[in-house]
């Protein structure tokens, strides 16, 4: 009787999860989580693409998210007061790849040695095995400038999929792997 009612409780809780939660556990969640917070979309998105946090684990968020990191944040001053920081960082964190449940996050975790904290997503194993066949040329033309812009290509970036059928790559088309 006490493994039936500790059932029933345990689904309750799923069910009533904001998450999805139970639902969660019969749908496969593809790409990164979509940014759901407007401070973090507001802060970050003002200067460059608001990168979901699910791209890269707890360990490199909370290097980025130092003061002295912010101050040269890849050649730009970030610079946030500290309640804004710190609000940011704990998106950052709650959100990381190493606490996702979606499949795209899980793949980049895989491809990041524990001892390792990227700051840039670009620069990760997986979407160096992902983009290895891209010409630079396509890369580096004024339209996109690098792989750090990811919305460049990606058409539905901000929406967290990264799918190869989304990928239309200015000056070039669709591409097709």
């Amino acid at each position: 009787m006490r493994k039936v009612i500790f059932l029933v409780v345990a689904i309750s809780f799923l069910i009533a999860d904001d998450d999805g939660g139970f639902f969660d556990l019969f749908e496969r969640k593809k790409g990164v989580e979509p940014i759901k917070n407007e401070l973090y979309s507001n802060e970050c998105g003002s200067c460059h693409f608001a990168y979901q946090p699910g791209l890269l684990p707890k360990r490199s968020w909370r290097k980025m998210m130092q003061p002295q990191e912010l101050e040269d944040h890849f050649g730009d001053d970030a610079w946030l007061p500290e309640d804004i920081r710190l609000e940011v960082e704990r998106i950052l964190l709650e959100k990381s790849a190493d606490t996702s449940s979606y499949k795209r996050s899980k793949k980049i975790m895989a491809s990041i040695r524990e001892s390792e904290a990227p700051l840039r997503i670009s620069r990760t194993r997986y979407l160096d095995r992902k983009h290895d066949e891209i010409p630079k040329r396509l890369v580096v033309q004024e339209e996109v400038k690098s792989f750090s812009h990811c919305a460049k290509c990606h058409t539905e970036a901000e929406k967290g999929i990264y799918d190869d059928d989304d990928v239309d790559i200015p000056n070039y088309g669709r591409w097709d792997d």
